[in-house]
């Protein structure tokens, strides 16, 4: 057994840890049994990620569903944005996605979806919390227990309905013959986003698309991880690079001089592209640039900003009606697809802002306004995160405050923000920092160091 100390992390993005000391079939079992009671869920499709232990893992869900009385519809590999497709598709009563991101390969983990196909929200989650802790698991006998069903096609679903989008113009994309490089760090993206790229006519220079989930490089796709898709783009000519994370829920973009431009940029893209037809309401969330509510500005449309974490963001679009949102670590929510970060769509419709335009993605990017943001994480130890709280208002006194989540302070003056909070899918703090120039994001991200 691993002397690897318990990592469990739970949030409204699920569970995740360790394979083995704290994430394995016994807790696994518990958690697929209460997700059964709190939805009443009869048929529930599971997808999972290229990770060694996914099969595992997939087989445990499986298991343990059949075991609570339902029926465990089995997609195989399959992407986040697709897994949440598919439970609508298939008109299913809820979704288990086996992936645990962009954490590193020893870890997974289970998200859980509802019949909507997207997350469950925060009551929810702790109501499945607690009948886990109470360990209050209602096994049925010989007679009660479900059935193991497989279903294949959910790629091609899930591209035919990218391709039906009003705002993706697929004959202007493919007349534009892209050249495009594509990183699928070996994860959910190495089929799906290469046959997506073809069916828009584009010549794919693929990289690390085995889909053995075995990561070639960090996992998350910031611009330290984007080295090889950088030199992909610069010796084959391409236009453009994108580069998914192990469950393809995020896309990052490299120009076509093989510069990594930071993942922000594509939900800004996105955002820009799709309100120059569809005007209407936008939502991000906290850490999120503030190149969105310009672009929303620009457009003459409201602009919100919910909690981190795909539901919340997903909630307060539905409130507020929101046309297109999303997460700035490169995740699009678009409601005329499905109410899920796509990192596939975000590939779709930066590539119809370049057709549509006429213009490389380096001059897409020139037209939103610029700013530096500073991301950093720190571990808590043994510091009081309430402590740190009090003098982080101290310290950014008369600073415009949000207490949703964690701690933000934002000043409309000098166009920056900082926010601090707890990470849902790591078990550190993380202080996210914007302004108009790197020394004062970095400066904002150094007096929060400075308190922990």
């Amino acid at each position: 057994m691993s002397n690897t100390p318990s990592k469990l992390m739970r949030s409204v993005s699920g569970i995740r840890g360790i394979v083995g000391p704290d994430f394995n079939p016994v807790l696994i079992a518990k958690y697929v049994n209460a997700f059964v009671q709190i939805t009443g869920a009869k048929r529930v499709v599971v997808g999972r990620d290229t990770r060694p232990t996914g099969l595992m893992v997939e087989g445990c869900v499986a298991a343990a569903l059949q075991a609570a009385g339902a029926e465990a519809v089995l997609l195989g590999v399959a992407s986040t944005p697709t897994v949440e497709m598919e439970v609508v598709r298939h008109k299913a009563d809820a979704g288990i996605i086996v992936t645990a991101s962009h954490n590193p390969l020893e870890w997974n983990a289970l998200k859980f979806l509802d019949r909507e196909g997207i997350f469950l929200d925060e009551a929810a989650v702790q109501k499945l919390f607690a009948l886990v802790d109470g360990d209050a698991m209602v096994w049925l006998d010989h007679a009660g227990t479900g059935r193991v069903s497989s279903e294949s096609g959910a790629d091609a679903a899930h591209i035919a309905a990218l391709l039906a989008l009003p705002c993706i113009d697929a004959e202007a994309i493919r007349v534009r013959g892209f050249k495009v490089a594509y990183d699928a760090v070996n994860g959910a993206g190495s089929l799906i986003v290469p046959d997506l790229l073809r069916a828009l006519g584009c010549e794919v220079c693929a990289i690390h698309v085995t889909p053995d989930g075995i990561f070639p490089h960090g996992a998350e796709p910031t611009p330290e991880n984007l080295a090889d898709l950088g030199r992909a783009v610069r010796e084959n000519g391409c236009d453009i690079g994108f580069a998914t994370d192990p469950d393809a829920d995020r896309c990052a973009l490299v120009n076509e001089r093989g510069e990594a431009v930071g993942e922000e940029y594509t939900l800004a893209l996105a955002v820009d592209s799709y309100l120059r037809r569809n005007p209407g309401p936008v939502t991000v969330n906290l850490s999120t640039s503030r190149m969105s509510a310009d672009l929303a500005a620009r457009h003459g449309v409201p602009f919100a900003r919910g909690k981190v974490g795909e539901i919340n963001v997903t909630m307060e679009m539905k409130r507020n009606g929101s046309v297109i949102g999303g997460e700035g670590n490169g995740g699009v929510i678009l409601p005329d697809l499905h109410y899920g970060r796509d990192g596939i769509l975000a590939v779709a419709m930066i590539l119809q802002s370049m057709a549509e335009r006429n213009l490389p993605v380096s001059a897409l990017i020139a037209g939103i306004p610029a700013y530096h943001i500073d991301k950093r994480k720190f571990e808590l130890g043994s510091t009081s995160l309430p402590d740190v709280y009090a003098r982080l208002e101290k310290t950014f006194s008369g600073a415009e405050m949000d207490r949703r989540d964690g701690l933000w302070f934002g000043w409309e003056t000098d166009r920056s923000w900082v926010h601090v909070r707890p990470s849902n899918t790591e078990p550190v703090i993380r202080a996210i920092a914007e302004a108009p120039t790197a020394a004062e994001a970095a400066r904002l991200c150094e007096a929060v160091a400075a308190l922990l």
